[in-house]
């Protein structure tokens, strides 16, 4: 079995489209297959000065503590500074960046694999040097990743593409409930402009393992007029699966969106 380790930049990742993230998901992802969670760690800010005054902003913030401790996490606080220039402006910072990077490093003798949820490049060295210690480093990220932080990986996986890990927000609240279960997020494996359709590659848990699939889609079927976007392989779009009753109920995409960018 492999032991696993996850660290998550919690300010990095709400502020990079992460708001909302489901951490038991994760922490079932992290058991699945062959692995096993060893350690999970969450890095976060919080307002000391707020907390002590506003009754119903500590409760909020010590009810969702409470919230990720359940699901196994520790929680690592980094209180919030402030810092006035000479204009008399306030100026914040609450950065766990070295917090993050120093636990990663000391508990890696421990870990074979390490997830590490962030977006942020300054993590690049700290890549390096677990895999240097003969780990496994996996980054999960929302939007504005960085390019050389997806590079120096051993594997990287966008958070949206996760299922259930941030739920998909139902556009059209007329669809029963039923199926709003059927929305899934993906990204395009293959696209003939020609023809107007192609395959949308998504991902499943099958035996609590991360599996994917594909499905087939006509750029018809989309909310938005122009279809140059199915050529990008980055694009991330939401869609439900439906069977076609006119191509012998066979399993199609339809009211295909794109996933908005911050």
């Amino acid at each position: 079995m492999l032991k696993t380790g996850i660290y998550v930049d919690a300010e990095n990742i709400k502020m990079c489209g992460g708001y909302g993230m489901r951490y038991d998901v994760l922490t079932d992802l992290a058991n699945s297959g062959r692995s096993t969670l060893l350690r999970a760690n969450c890095y976060l800010a919080e307002d000391r000065e707020r907390t002590k005054k506003d009754q119903d902003y500590r409760q909020k913030v010590y009810s969702y503590h409470d919230k990720l401790r359940q699901c196994g996490f520790k929680i690592i606080k980094k209180y919030v500074r402030r810092f006035y220039d000479e204009d008399g402006n306030v100026n914040t910072k609450a950065n766990a960046d070295m917090d993050l990077a120093i636990d990663a490093i000391l508990q890696a003798r421990n870990l074979d694999r390490i997830i590490i949820l962030t977006g942020d490049g300054d993590f690049i060295r700290l890549v390096i040097a677990l895999q240097n210690m003969g780990c496994r480093v996996e980054i999960i990220g929302f939007h504005n990743v960085s390019t050389d932080l997806k590079i120096v990986a051993d594997s990287f996986l966008s958070g949206f593409l996760i299922p259930g890990l941030l739920p998909i927000q139902n556009h059209q609240p007329h669809l029963a409930p039923s199926h709003e279960e059927q929305w899934q997020r993906g990204t395009v494996d293959n696209y003939n402009p020609d023809r107007g359709f192609g395959f949308f590659r998504y991902f499943y848990l099958e035996d609590k393992k991360l599996t994917n699939k594909t499905v087939f889609f006509h750029c018809s079927k989309a909310t938005f007029d122009s279809d140059h976007v199915f050529l990008d392989p980055s694009k991330i779009f939401e869609f439900r699966i439906l069977d076609n009753p006119a191509n012998d109920n066979r399993s199609e995409a339809c009211d295909i969106r794109l996933l908005k960018e911050n």
